[in-house]
Protein backbone atom coordinates (compact mmCIF):
# COMPACT_ATOMS: atom_id res chain seq x y z
CA UNK A 1 0.00 0.00 0.00
CA UNK A 2 1.34 3.53 -1.12
CA UNK A 3 2.19 5.68 2.24
CA UNK A 4 -0.36 8.54 2.45
CA UNK A 5 1.40 12.03 2.10
CA UNK A 6 -1.08 13.55 4.55
CA UNK A 7 -3.03 11.55 7.11
CA UNK A 8 -5.57 12.26 9.48
CA UNK A 9 -6.30 10.23 12.64
CA UNK A 10 -9.68 10.35 14.59
CA UNK A 11 -9.41 14.57 14.04
CA UNK A 12 -12.27 15.91 15.52
CA UNK A 13 -13.70 19.82 15.58
CA UNK A 14 -15.33 21.74 18.22
CA UNK A 15 -15.78 25.27 18.83
CA UNK A 16 -16.20 27.24 22.32
CA UNK A 17 -20.12 28.37 22.92
CA UNK A 18 -21.07 31.60 25.41
CA UNK A 19 -22.67 28.74 27.76
CA UNK A 20 -19.01 26.97 28.16
CA UNK A 21 -19.39 24.00 26.30
CA UNK A 22 -17.76 23.36 22.95
CA UNK A 23 -20.04 22.49 19.57
CA UNK A 24 -18.56 19.98 17.25
CA UNK A 25 -18.46 20.47 13.99
CA UNK A 26 -16.48 17.55 12.30
CA UNK A 27 -16.79 14.22 13.94
CA UNK A 28 -13.59 11.78 14.80
CA UNK A 29 -12.29 11.55 11.56
CA UNK A 30 -9.57 9.29 9.61
CA UNK A 31 -8.66 10.18 6.39
CA UNK A 32 -5.82 9.60 4.12
CA UNK A 33 -3.91 11.66 1.36
CA UNK A 34 -2.48 9.27 -1.50
CA UNK A 35 0.00 10.16 -3.88
CA UNK A 36 -0.84 10.04 -7.95
CA UNK A 37 -4.83 10.82 -7.10
CA UNK A 38 -7.52 13.57 -7.31
CA UNK A 39 -9.54 13.31 -4.13
CA UNK A 40 -12.85 15.62 -4.09
CA UNK A 41 -14.50 15.77 -1.30
CA UNK A 42 -18.63 17.21 -1.49
CA UNK A 43 -20.76 17.76 0.78
CA UNK A 44 -23.96 19.92 1.73
CA UNK A 45 -23.36 24.08 2.45
CA UNK A 46 -22.35 24.41 6.02
CA UNK A 47 -21.31 20.58 6.63
CA UNK A 48 -17.39 21.43 7.91
CA UNK A 49 -15.76 20.90 4.25
CA UNK A 50 -13.86 23.75 4.28
CA UNK A 51 -12.93 23.52 8.10
CA UNK A 52 -11.70 19.58 6.80
CA UNK A 53 -9.72 21.35 4.44
CA UNK A 54 -8.17 24.28 6.70
CA UNK A 55 -7.24 21.54 8.91
CA UNK A 56 -5.61 19.09 6.49
CA UNK A 57 -3.11 22.10 5.25
CA UNK A 58 -2.09 23.16 8.40
CA UNK A 59 -3.73 26.28 8.34
CA UNK A 60 -6.55 25.07 11.29
CA UNK A 61 -5.45 22.73 14.34
CA UNK A 62 -7.77 20.26 15.35
CA UNK A 63 -9.34 19.93 18.62
CA UNK A 64 -7.99 16.37 19.15
CA UNK A 65 -6.97 13.53 17.01
CA UNK A 66 -3.31 13.53 15.32
CA UNK A 67 -2.50 15.37 11.38
CA UNK A 68 0.50 13.47 10.02
CA UNK A 69 2.77 14.43 6.96
CA UNK A 70 4.54 11.54 5.64
CA UNK A 71 3.78 9.54 8.78
CA UNK A 72 4.92 12.49 11.23
CA UNK A 73 2.82 14.57 13.59
CA UNK A 74 2.64 18.00 11.68
CA UNK A 75 3.47 19.77 14.88
CA UNK A 76 6.43 22.17 14.21
CA UNK A 77 6.51 20.81 10.08
CA UNK A 78 5.28 23.06 7.61
CA UNK A 79 3.75 21.01 5.24
CA UNK A 80 4.56 21.26 1.82
CA UNK A 81 0.95 22.61 0.37
CA UNK A 82 -0.80 25.35 -1.46
CA UNK A 83 -4.28 26.39 -1.57
CA UNK A 84 -6.31 27.75 -4.72
CA UNK A 85 -9.20 29.70 -3.25
CA UNK A 86 -13.26 30.01 -4.84
CA UNK A 87 -12.50 33.89 -4.89
CA UNK A 88 -9.23 34.82 -6.61
CA UNK A 89 -7.69 36.82 -3.71
CA UNK A 90 -5.01 38.39 -6.10
CA UNK A 91 -3.50 41.69 -5.10
CA UNK A 92 -4.82 44.63 -7.46
CA UNK A 93 -2.11 46.85 -6.63
CA UNK A 94 0.09 43.94 -7.95
CA UNK A 95 0.81 42.82 -11.68
CA UNK A 96 0.31 39.43 -12.36
CA UNK A 97 4.05 38.65 -12.74
CA UNK A 98 4.51 40.12 -8.97
CA UNK A 99 1.11 38.33 -7.62
CA UNK A 100 2.60 34.80 -8.97
CA UNK A 101 5.70 35.83 -7.21
CA UNK A 102 4.46 36.49 -3.86
CA UNK A 103 4.75 33.46 -2.14
CA UNK A 104 8.05 32.79 -3.21
CA UNK A 105 8.85 36.34 -2.05
CA UNK A 106 7.78 35.29 1.22
CA UNK A 107 9.95 32.23 1.05
CA UNK A 108 12.88 34.10 0.32
CA UNK A 109 13.59 32.78 -2.94
CA UNK A 110 16.24 35.21 -4.75
CA UNK A 111 15.16 37.50 -7.19
CA UNK A 112 16.04 35.70 -10.09
CA UNK A 113 14.86 32.24 -9.51
CA UNK A 114 11.86 33.80 -8.28
CA UNK A 115 11.34 35.19 -11.63
CA UNK A 116 12.10 32.58 -13.69
CA UNK A 117 9.62 29.89 -11.80
CA UNK A 118 6.75 32.58 -12.33
CA UNK A 119 7.27 32.82 -16.03
CA UNK A 120 7.29 29.30 -15.77
CA UNK A 121 4.01 28.83 -14.06
CA UNK A 122 2.30 31.65 -15.96
CA UNK A 123 3.14 29.32 -19.29
CA UNK A 124 1.95 26.37 -17.64
CA UNK A 125 -1.31 28.10 -16.98
CA UNK A 126 -1.57 29.50 -20.69
CA UNK A 127 -1.10 33.54 -19.32
CA UNK A 128 2.36 34.14 -20.88
CA UNK A 129 2.06 37.46 -22.31
CA UNK A 130 0.01 39.11 -19.58
CA UNK A 131 3.08 39.04 -16.69
CA UNK A 132 2.36 43.07 -16.89
CA UNK A 133 -1.36 43.18 -16.99
CA UNK A 134 -2.94 43.83 -13.21
CA UNK A 135 -6.09 41.96 -12.16
CA UNK A 136 -8.18 44.25 -12.87
CA UNK A 137 -7.75 43.93 -16.56
CA UNK A 138 -8.79 40.44 -16.52
CA UNK A 139 -11.61 38.24 -16.74
CA UNK A 140 -12.79 36.11 -14.63
CA UNK A 141 -11.13 32.19 -16.02
CA UNK A 142 -7.93 34.56 -16.03
CA UNK A 143 -7.84 35.51 -12.44
CA UNK A 144 -8.50 31.92 -11.61
CA UNK A 145 -5.34 31.21 -13.79
CA UNK A 146 -3.19 33.24 -12.26
CA UNK A 147 -4.22 31.79 -8.58
CA UNK A 148 -3.30 28.44 -10.14
CA UNK A 149 0.46 29.81 -10.79
CA UNK A 150 0.54 31.21 -7.90
CA UNK A 151 -0.18 28.01 -6.00
CA UNK A 152 1.72 25.65 -8.42
CA UNK A 153 5.12 27.54 -8.56
CA UNK A 154 5.50 26.61 -5.23
CA UNK A 155 5.68 23.68 -6.06
CA UNK A 156 3.53 21.97 -3.44
CA UNK A 157 3.63 17.91 -2.77
CA UNK A 158 -0.44 18.50 -2.66
CA UNK A 159 -2.47 21.37 -4.33
CA UNK A 160 -5.55 21.62 -2.46
CA UNK A 161 -8.80 23.83 -4.12
CA UNK A 162 -11.66 25.16 -2.31
CA UNK A 163 -14.93 25.31 -4.49
CA UNK A 164 -12.14 26.67 -7.46
CA UNK A 165 -14.58 26.81 -10.09
CA UNK A 166 -18.12 28.20 -8.49
CA UNK A 167 -17.26 31.63 -9.12
CA UNK A 168 -16.89 31.59 -12.83
CA UNK A 169 -19.44 31.01 -15.54
CA UNK A 170 -20.49 27.75 -17.15
CA UNK A 171 -18.58 27.97 -20.03
CA UNK A 172 -15.53 29.07 -18.33
CA UNK A 173 -15.83 26.92 -15.30
CA UNK A 174 -15.53 23.86 -17.60
CA UNK A 175 -12.85 25.27 -19.90
CA UNK A 176 -10.87 25.46 -16.67
CA UNK A 177 -11.44 21.64 -15.62
CA UNK A 178 -10.30 20.43 -18.88
CA UNK A 179 -7.09 22.55 -18.84
CA UNK A 180 -6.23 21.55 -15.34
CA UNK A 181 -7.20 17.83 -15.58
CA UNK A 182 -5.04 18.47 -19.20
CA UNK A 183 -2.25 19.12 -16.33
CA UNK A 184 -2.80 16.67 -14.41
CA UNK A 185 -2.57 13.77 -16.80
CA UNK A 186 0.13 15.12 -18.54
CA UNK A 187 2.19 15.22 -15.47
CA UNK A 188 3.01 18.99 -16.20
CA UNK A 189 2.17 20.00 -12.80
CA UNK A 190 5.15 19.91 -9.87
CA UNK A 191 2.17 18.08 -7.21
CA UNK A 192 1.78 14.62 -6.48
CA UNK A 193 -1.92 14.73 -5.19
CA UNK A 194 -4.95 17.01 -5.45
CA UNK A 195 -7.94 17.57 -2.81
CA UNK A 196 -10.28 19.63 -4.01
CA UNK A 197 -13.61 20.52 -2.19
CA UNK A 198 -16.78 21.53 -4.30
CA UNK A 199 -20.71 20.99 -4.20
CA UNK A 200 -21.05 20.20 -7.65
CA UNK A 201 -21.17 16.04 -8.10
CA UNK A 202 -20.53 15.56 -11.99
CA UNK A 203 -17.22 17.92 -11.25
CA UNK A 204 -16.25 15.29 -8.57
CA UNK A 205 -16.84 12.26 -11.23
CA UNK A 206 -15.78 14.09 -14.11
CA UNK A 207 -12.45 14.77 -12.15
CA UNK A 208 -11.73 12.67 -9.31
CA UNK A 209 -9.97 9.19 -9.17
CA UNK A 210 -11.67 9.31 -5.87
CA UNK A 211 -14.93 10.56 -3.87
CA UNK A 212 -15.65 11.12 -0.35
CA UNK A 213 -19.37 12.53 0.82
CA UNK A 214 -19.79 14.56 4.09
CA UNK A 215 -22.95 14.10 6.32
CA UNK A 216 -23.18 17.19 8.55
CA UNK A 217 -23.67 18.25 12.34
CA UNK A 218 -21.24 17.14 12.88
CA UNK A 219 -19.32 16.33 9.30
CA UNK A 220 -18.71 12.53 9.16
CA UNK A 221 -17.59 10.82 5.78
CA UNK A 222 -20.94 8.82 4.81
CA UNK A 223 -18.95 7.20 1.46
CA UNK A 224 -15.65 6.58 0.57
CA UNK A 225 -15.10 5.29 -3.15
CA UNK A 226 -12.63 5.02 -6.31
CA UNK A 227 -13.54 5.80 -9.38
CA UNK A 228 -11.74 3.76 -12.31
CA UNK A 229 -13.43 5.50 -15.66
CA UNK A 230 -10.51 6.45 -17.69
CA UNK A 231 -10.38 10.02 -18.40
CA UNK A 232 -11.77 11.78 -20.43
CA UNK A 233 -14.70 10.57 -19.07
CA UNK A 234 -18.45 10.42 -20.76
CA UNK A 235 -21.04 12.37 -18.74
CA UNK A 236 -24.12 10.57 -21.06
CA UNK A 237 -22.33 6.90 -20.02
CA UNK A 238 -24.55 5.34 -17.76
CA UNK A 239 -22.29 4.39 -15.26
CA UNK A 240 -21.09 7.83 -15.32
CA UNK A 241 -24.98 8.77 -14.57
CA UNK A 242 -25.03 5.96 -11.94
CA UNK A 243 -22.41 7.37 -9.74
CA UNK A 244 -23.70 10.72 -10.00
CA UNK A 245 -26.78 9.63 -8.85
CA UNK A 246 -25.56 7.30 -5.74
CA UNK A 247 -23.81 10.48 -4.85
CA UNK A 248 -26.97 12.45 -5.32
CA UNK A 249 -28.79 9.57 -3.33
CA UNK A 250 -26.33 10.21 -0.14
CA UNK A 251 -26.52 13.30 -0.12
CA UNK A 252 -29.90 14.02 -0.03
CA UNK A 253 -30.71 11.29 2.10
CA UNK A 254 -28.40 11.29 4.68
CA UNK A 255 -29.82 8.87 7.12
CA UNK A 256 -30.51 5.90 4.79
CA UNK A 257 -27.84 3.28 3.90
CA UNK A 258 -26.67 3.25 0.28
CA UNK A 259 -24.98 0.48 -1.83
CA UNK A 260 -22.67 1.92 -4.57
CA UNK A 261 -24.11 0.05 -8.05
CA UNK A 262 -21.84 -2.70 -9.44
CA UNK A 263 -20.31 -2.39 -12.82
CA UNK A 264 -16.75 -4.60 -13.40
CA UNK A 265 -15.06 -3.27 -10.24
CA UNK A 266 -15.34 0.19 -11.71
CA UNK A 267 -15.36 1.55 -8.82
CA UNK A 268 -14.98 0.33 -5.06
CA UNK A 269 -16.28 1.33 -1.79
CA UNK A 270 -12.56 2.46 0.53
CA UNK A 271 -13.06 0.75 3.82
CA UNK A 272 -12.57 2.85 7.17
CA UNK A 273 -8.12 2.53 7.63
CA UNK A 274 -6.99 -0.09 10.09
CA UNK A 275 -4.37 -0.21 11.77
CA UNK A 276 -3.91 4.04 12.05
CA UNK A 277 -2.23 5.32 15.10
CA UNK A 278 -4.56 6.32 17.66
CA UNK A 279 -3.82 8.74 19.65
CA UNK A 280 -6.18 9.21 22.64
CA UNK A 281 -8.81 12.51 22.34
CA UNK A 282 -7.06 15.88 23.82
CA UNK A 283 -8.68 16.31 27.30
CA UNK A 284 -11.57 19.10 26.57
CA UNK A 285 -12.04 21.58 28.49
CA UNK A 286 -15.40 22.08 28.02
CA UNK A 287 -18.05 19.66 27.79
CA UNK A 288 -18.52 18.61 23.59
CA UNK A 289 -21.93 18.48 22.21
CA UNK A 290 -23.40 17.73 18.53
CA UNK A 291 -26.00 20.27 17.37
CA UNK A 292 -29.14 18.52 18.13
CA UNK A 293 -31.50 21.55 17.06
CA UNK A 294 -33.03 21.58 13.58
CA UNK A 295 -30.92 22.71 11.10
CA UNK A 296 -32.87 25.12 8.49
CA UNK A 297 -32.30 24.66 4.86
CA UNK A 298 -31.05 28.20 3.57
CA UNK A 299 -33.71 28.38 0.69
CA UNK A 300 -36.09 31.48 -0.20
CA UNK A 301 -39.92 30.76 -0.33
CA UNK A 302 -40.01 31.54 -3.71
CA UNK A 303 -37.81 28.47 -5.08
CA UNK A 304 -39.49 26.53 -2.60
CA UNK A 305 -42.98 27.09 -4.57
CA UNK A 306 -40.45 27.17 -8.39
CA UNK A 307 -39.69 23.86 -7.31
CA UNK A 308 -43.12 22.20 -6.56
CA UNK A 309 -44.27 24.10 -9.52
CA UNK A 310 -42.39 22.37 -11.78
CA UNK A 311 -43.11 18.59 -10.14
CA UNK A 312 -46.65 19.87 -10.25
CA UNK A 313 -46.63 19.89 -13.81
CA UNK A 314 -44.20 16.83 -14.31
CA UNK A 315 -46.49 14.27 -13.13
CA UNK A 316 -45.18 15.00 -9.56
CA UNK A 317 -41.90 12.86 -9.10
CA UNK A 318 -38.77 13.87 -11.20
CA UNK A 319 -34.87 12.51 -11.24
CA UNK A 320 -33.02 14.91 -9.33
CA UNK A 321 -29.73 14.18 -11.73
CA UNK A 322 -32.06 14.94 -14.13
CA UNK A 323 -33.96 17.89 -12.66
CA UNK A 324 -30.25 19.72 -11.83
CA UNK A 325 -29.09 19.44 -15.35
CA UNK A 326 -32.33 20.44 -16.38
CA UNK A 327 -32.60 23.27 -14.69
CA UNK A 328 -28.62 24.04 -14.90
CA UNK A 329 -28.27 24.54 -10.92
CA UNK A 330 -25.74 22.68 -9.09
CA UNK A 331 -26.57 21.14 -6.26
CA UNK A 332 -25.53 23.13 -3.56
CA UNK A 333 -28.24 25.50 -5.05
CA UNK A 334 -30.86 22.97 -5.67
CA UNK A 335 -29.99 20.80 -2.41
CA UNK A 336 -31.64 23.39 -0.08
CA UNK A 337 -34.81 23.92 -1.91
CA UNK A 338 -35.16 20.57 -2.10
CA UNK A 339 -34.72 19.88 1.80
CA UNK A 340 -36.83 22.53 2.34
CA UNK A 341 -39.70 21.64 0.56
CA UNK A 342 -39.32 17.71 2.44
CA UNK A 343 -38.99 19.89 5.90
CA UNK A 344 -42.48 21.67 5.29
CA UNK A 345 -43.63 18.13 4.81
CA UNK A 346 -44.22 19.41 0.58
CA UNK A 347 -42.22 16.75 -1.13
CA UNK A 348 -40.51 12.99 -0.64
CA UNK A 349 -36.91 11.92 -1.40
CA UNK A 350 -36.87 8.40 -2.26
CA UNK A 351 -34.39 6.34 -4.16
CA UNK A 352 -32.71 9.90 -5.50
CA UNK A 353 -36.15 10.89 -6.96
CA UNK A 354 -37.87 13.88 -5.72
CA UNK A 355 -42.04 13.39 -5.46
CA UNK A 356 -44.39 16.10 -4.33
CA UNK A 357 -46.83 15.16 -1.77
CA UNK A 358 -50.84 16.17 -1.72
CA UNK A 359 -49.77 18.79 0.18
CA UNK A 360 -47.06 20.17 -1.75
CA UNK A 361 -49.69 19.78 -4.71
CA UNK A 362 -52.09 22.28 -3.08
CA UNK A 363 -49.44 24.58 -2.54
CA UNK A 364 -48.79 24.80 -5.95
CA UNK A 365 -51.82 25.22 -6.78
CA UNK A 366 -53.41 27.55 -5.11
CA UNK A 367 -53.73 31.21 -5.21
CA UNK A 368 -51.16 33.76 -3.51
CA UNK A 369 -53.09 34.42 -0.48
CA UNK A 370 -53.58 30.32 -0.12
CA UNK A 371 -50.40 30.13 -0.66
CA UNK A 372 -49.58 31.66 2.54
CA UNK A 373 -52.31 29.72 4.65
CA UNK A 374 -50.66 26.54 3.60
CA UNK A 375 -47.07 27.79 4.29
CA UNK A 376 -47.81 28.50 7.58
CA UNK A 377 -49.95 25.75 8.59
CA UNK A 378 -46.80 23.53 7.35
CA UNK A 379 -44.14 25.57 9.26
CA UNK A 380 -46.06 25.76 12.45
CA UNK A 381 -46.82 21.88 11.89
CA UNK A 382 -42.49 20.93 11.28
CA UNK A 383 -40.20 24.08 12.21
CA UNK A 384 -39.31 24.28 15.44
CA UNK A 385 -37.97 27.75 15.75
CA UNK A 386 -41.15 28.99 13.87
CA UNK A 387 -43.34 27.06 16.44
CA UNK A 388 -41.34 28.64 19.16
CA UNK A 389 -41.84 32.37 18.38
CA UNK A 390 -45.13 31.88 17.39
CA UNK A 391 -46.15 30.83 21.05
CA UNK A 392 -44.03 33.30 22.68
CA UNK A 393 -45.26 35.87 20.91
CA UNK A 394 -48.70 34.81 21.40
CA UNK A 395 -48.07 34.75 25.26
CA UNK A 396 -46.68 37.99 25.74
CA UNK A 397 -48.95 41.01 26.77
CA UNK A 398 -47.55 43.29 24.19
CA UNK A 399 -46.84 40.27 21.52
CA UNK A 400 -43.59 40.89 20.88
CA UNK A 401 -39.97 40.16 21.76
CA UNK A 402 -36.40 41.44 20.99
CA UNK A 403 -34.84 39.09 18.00
CA UNK A 404 -31.54 38.83 20.60
CA UNK A 405 -33.52 36.34 22.41
CA UNK A 406 -33.92 33.71 19.28
CA UNK A 407 -30.16 34.68 18.49
CA UNK A 408 -29.17 33.04 22.06
CA UNK A 409 -31.32 29.83 21.38
CA UNK A 410 -29.57 29.53 17.98
CA UNK A 411 -26.30 30.23 19.97
CA UNK A 412 -26.89 27.05 21.86
CA UNK A 413 -26.87 24.71 19.24
CA UNK A 414 -25.26 26.07 16.20
CA UNK A 415 -21.43 28.09 15.40
CA UNK A 416 -21.59 31.49 15.38
CA UNK A 417 -21.31 31.83 11.36
CA UNK A 418 -24.44 30.04 11.21
CA UNK A 419 -26.40 31.95 13.87
CA UNK A 420 -27.41 34.50 11.78
CA UNK A 421 -28.02 32.75 8.40
CA UNK A 422 -30.19 30.34 10.62
CA UNK A 423 -32.46 33.68 11.91
CA UNK A 424 -32.54 35.12 8.38
CA UNK A 425 -33.85 32.33 6.83
CA UNK A 426 -36.14 31.87 10.14
CA UNK A 427 -36.93 35.27 9.54
CA UNK A 428 -37.79 35.34 5.98
CA UNK A 429 -40.06 32.12 6.03
CA UNK A 430 -42.20 33.73 9.25
CA UNK A 431 -42.78 36.94 7.75
CA UNK A 432 -43.80 35.24 4.58
CA UNK A 433 -46.79 33.06 6.72
CA UNK A 434 -47.64 36.23 9.02
CA UNK A 435 -46.32 34.33 11.78
CA UNK A 436 -44.75 38.28 12.39
CA UNK A 437 -43.74 41.01 11.68
CA UNK A 438 -40.07 42.37 12.03
CA UNK A 439 -39.15 45.83 13.26
CA UNK A 440 -34.85 46.42 12.19
CA UNK A 441 -34.67 48.98 13.83
CA UNK A 442 -35.80 48.04 17.26
CA UNK A 443 -34.62 44.31 16.53
CA UNK A 444 -38.18 43.19 17.14
CA UNK A 445 -40.15 40.70 16.42
CA UNK A 446 -44.31 41.63 16.00
CA UNK A 447 -47.16 39.30 16.03
CA UNK A 448 -48.82 39.24 12.66
CA UNK A 449 -52.71 38.73 11.90
CA UNK A 450 -52.52 35.57 10.14
CA UNK A 451 -53.33 35.59 6.55
CA UNK A 452 -56.97 35.66 5.05
CA UNK A 453 -57.90 33.13 2.07
CA UNK A 454 -59.75 35.49 -0.50
CA UNK A 455 -62.95 33.97 -0.05
CA UNK A 456 -63.26 34.56 3.66
CA UNK A 457 -66.10 37.10 4.64
CA UNK A 458 -65.12 40.54 5.17
CA UNK A 459 -66.45 41.71 8.72
CA UNK A 460 -68.50 44.65 8.03
CA UNK A 461 -68.74 47.37 10.77
CA UNK A 462 -72.72 46.85 11.93
CA UNK A 463 -75.65 49.23 10.99
CA UNK A 464 -76.65 51.38 13.51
Amino acid sequence: MTEPIIEAVAIEKSYPQPDGTRIQVVGATNLAIEPGKIIALLGPSGCGKSTLLRILTGLSRPSSGTLLWHGKPLDGQTPNVAIVFQSFALFPWLTVIQNVEAPLEAKGVPDVERRKRALRALDTVGLDGFETAYPKELSGGMKQRVGFARALVVEPEVLFMDEPFSALDVLTAENLRNELLELWLNKKMPTSAIFIVTHNIEEAVMLADRVMVLGRNPARVRTDFNIRLKHPRDRKSARFVELVDYVYKVMTEPEAEHTLPDAEATAEIILPPEGLPREPFKKQEAPIRTVRYQMLPHARVGGIAGLLELLRDRAGREDLFRLSEELVMDVEDLLPILEACVLLGFALLKEGDVQITSQGVAFADADIQRRKILFREAALQHVTILKQIDSILKRKADHSINDEFFHDILDEHFAQDEVQRQFETALNWGRYAEIFDYDREKNLLIQAEPPVPTDAPVNTPAQT
